[in-house]
């Protein structure tokens, strides 16, 4: 399992980030969506009730197109040249010494 983390590291890092990225967007979403709902007298939402509100869809969504998929290409383009077997990337388990210069 350790050698399967080392060997994927760049994707999990980027996977991580991403995930925890979104999750902030969908809990300061459903924050903002609640207190804006209070303010017209209704009640608030959980973030999960929050995904299925259209201002989650508009909030996001919309910006998917501009910013998230052009970060999720570059991310793409990262691991794939430094993910394990790549030609850029050095066999996991071999010494720096054998490799390395």
């Amino acid at each position: 399992m350790r050698k399967w983390a080392k060997e994927h590291g760049l994707l999990l890092v980027n996977a991580g980030l991403f995930l925890a990225f979104f999750g902030g967007l969908i809990l300061s979403g459903a924050a903002a969506f609640s207190e804006d709902q209070a303010a017209h007298g209704q009640p608030g939402v959980t973030a999960l009730e929050y995904l299925s509100t259209g201002d989650f869809v508009e909030a996001t969504f919309e910006n998917w197109e501009s910013e998230f998929l052009a970060v999720a290409v570059l991310v793409g383009a990262s691991v794939y040249r430094r993910e394990w077997g790549s030609p850029e990337s050095k066999p996991v388990a071999e010494p720096h010494y054998e490799t390395g210069a």
